[in-house]
């Protein structure tokens, strides 16, 4: 195979730690409606990254995203540390390609013609090609083994046949990052097979780095070393062992499907579910524990928890906010609200339910305000059951001691909750008569975990 001679306006990757690509602070959303809040990423050079999710997950808009197509009202993407804004589109086309995961021509353009629509970005101003760039389409189409169908008309090429021609026309831009949505939507398993075995070679003989949307979990875990679990937001990043977890991908896709090496092979393999009643033999302890958080306040507790070995169940949190991320990657269930939405009535009385069975209820000092007040209303009707329930303080009073019964006056000022109740002062309300209740306030996350555990150790 000819190796693709390198664009001339590439950067040669540097030995600093700049990566190739950073993603810092990214939200966006169609009709105001958020679909990603607050994305952080990078990718360094000659990495292939596979980017997952279930429909509307927001994988095509981050692909949209990185090729400059779409702007962030908020965040940033730098390309080797500089703004992608600041390229300009003849800069990012001879940076980055882009696969679709169709194209349509409306002229029986020839394969070849097509290919060398790839060499617009480098085009002069007269729309004249030198024999280089003529040189560079006849490499990209020996690359993407296209040179046989040369004089065919693209349109009357076969699904994987022009999913080729379309990485050799991503190819002649000479690009340094190939993007890829869905490249093997619509083809057989051969052509499938083909097209990854194709984009790993490209990536291992040229360098490119390749970031592609993907729903087959198998061919992911099969032809990318890094995967990227999209759920309105990044909800895991690693390796295939890593992120195709079980019960992580029952919570993302809401199937159950189980996940190991099957006799004979290397790679890990997805697979529906064996006999239901293996599947509920295997299935994991019912949580005693509820953590309610938001914006960051159950990261402690909730990683504490997990490292300890206690399984639990959070809720509600909104998609995008950063507990429901780690939430999904460590709690046993997740209660779950549309982003930025207030609790509804339905996602409410799935919290009720929940908090039925509970050994005990912590309370982290999330911000309160009108839409998440049903979770203190929900706390205090668990407390008048009798379900033990922990106030954790902030994390700027971790200097006291816990107390079991503060008086009222103390209460608001040992909580900070007027730093972080935007309920009109119902906030402070609802604790102080949490407090009243029997609900213990605590400052202490060692004590938190070993209050859980004496809770569930009296449940069993």
């Amino acid at each position: 195979m000819v190796k693709l001679s390198q664009s001339p306006n590439a950067h040669q990757p540097n030995a600093s730690s700049t990566p190739f690509i950073q993603v810092e602070d990214l939200t966006f959303g169609y009709d105001k409606q958020p679909l990603f809040y607050s994305i952080q990423a990078r990718v360094e050079h000659g990495e292939m990254v596979g980017l997952l999710g279930p429909n509307g997950s927001g994988k095509t808009t981050l692909l949209r995203l990185l090729s400059g197509l779409l702007r962030a009202p908020e965040g940033r993407i730098l390309l080797d540390g500089r703004d992608l804004a600041t390229w300009g589109r003849r800069g990012i086309a001879q940076q980055i390609a882009v696969v679709p995961q169709e194209l349509q021509v409306p002229f029986a353009f020839t394969v070849e013609q097509m290919v060398a629509l790839g060499r617009t970005p480098y085009i002069n101003l007269f729309g004249t090609r030198t024999n280089r760039d003529h040189e560079i389409v006849r490499e990209a189409m020996e690359a993407a083994e296209v040179v046989v169908l040369a004089e065919r008309v693209f349109n009357e090429l076969s699904g994987g046949e022009r999913q080729r021609v379309m990485v050799a026309m991503a190819l002649a831009q000479q690009p340094r990052l190939l993007l890829l949505d869905e490249p093997t939507s619509h083809l057989d398993i051969k052509y499938q097979i083909e097209m990854l075995e194709l984009v790993r070679r490209l990536n291992r003989e040229t360098g490119v780095t390749v970031i592609a949307a993907l729903h087959d979990l198998n061919l992911a875990a099969r032809y990318f070393p890094r995967l990227l679990l999209f759920q309105r937001g990044i909800v895991a990043d690693g390796g295939p062992a890593e992120v195709l977890e079980p019960h992580l991908l029952q919570r993302v896709y809401g199937v159950s499907v189980q996940v190991g090496v099957m006799h004979g092979a290397e790679h890990l393999s997805v697979l529906p579910p064996g006999d239901p009643a293996l599947v509920e033999d295997e299935a994991r302890e019912p949580a005693l524990v509820h953590v309610m958080a938001g914006g960051g306040s159950g990261a402690l507790v909730m990683r504490a928890l997990a490292d300890t070995g206690i399984i639990f169940s959070a809720g509600v949190l909104n998609i995008g906010d950063s507990d429901h991320t780690l939430a999904l990657r460590l709690a046993g269930e997740v209660i779950t609200e549309q982003p930025y939405a207030p609790i509804s009535e339905t996602t409410r009385q799935r919290l009720h339910e929940r908090l039925q069975a509970v050994a005990l209820l912590i309370v982290c000092p999330m911000p309160i305000g009108p839409g998440n007040l049903a979770l203190l209303q929900e706390a205090l009707a668990a407390r008048q059951r009798n379900i033990p329930v922990l106030l954790l303080l902030p994390t700027s009073h971790s200097h006291l001691p816990t107390i079991d019964k503060p008086d009222p006056e103390a209460l608001a000022q040992l909580l900070n909750t007027p730093e972080r109740d935007y309920a009109f002062g119902e906030g402070v309300l609802l604790l102080r008569q949490l407090v009243e209740a029997g609900a213990r306030v605590t400052v202490s996350i060692s004590e938190t975990v070993e209050c859980a555990r004496q809770q569930i150790a009296s449940r069993l």
